[in-house]
């Protein structure tokens, strides 16, 4: 039997943020957290990433506690280490340095040989105009897929 497939997406990112470039990176975990995002017990919802020396970490990403965690259960909004080259990591400083721009954590999947993963994108914040525009793109499209029903 195949385990369920994790995919836990940031739905608030592509409505906030323009995502301009997105790369995937591991991350460093302990065992009680790669257990509950085995359950699906995770929100991205107001996770970013900052860079600390010349490391980048993720914040306030929720991993719930682990249920069968006694002592050894990890802290839910911790920081966490994110794997990339230091390439990556230089290239994507220097973006971020420049006015507007952010990191933000997009999905968190497991792949295929049980690892999991983070797709990080360079964003830049939108204004509420562009937010609206955003709304009436969807709203239109959903009258049209509406209309195409009948």
């Amino acid at each position: 039997m195949k385990p369920q497939a994790i995919r836990i997406k940031n739905k608030k990112a592509s409505f906030q943020y323009f995502l301009e470039e997105r790369l995937v990176a591991g991350i460093v975990l302990t065992g009680t957290e790669i257990k509950s995002i085995r359950e699906g017990k995770v929100s991205l919802n107001e996770a970013f990433c900052v860079f600390l020396k010349d490391e980048i970490f993720v914040r306030d990403m929720h991993i719930a506690e682990y249920k069968f965690g006694t002592y050894n259960n990890h802290d839910p909004k911790r920081d966490r280490k994110l794997l990339l080259t230091s390439r990556e990591l230089k290239k994507w400083r220097t973006k971020v340095n420049e006015k507007g721009y952010t990191i933000v954590p997009v999905l968190l999947f497991i792949n295929e040989r049980g690892l999991a993963k983070i797709e990080i994108a360079l964003a830049k914040g939108k204004h509420n105009y562009d937010k609206r525009e955003d709304l009436k793109k969807k709203d239109s499209k959903r009258e049209l897929d509406r209309l195409k029903a009948y």
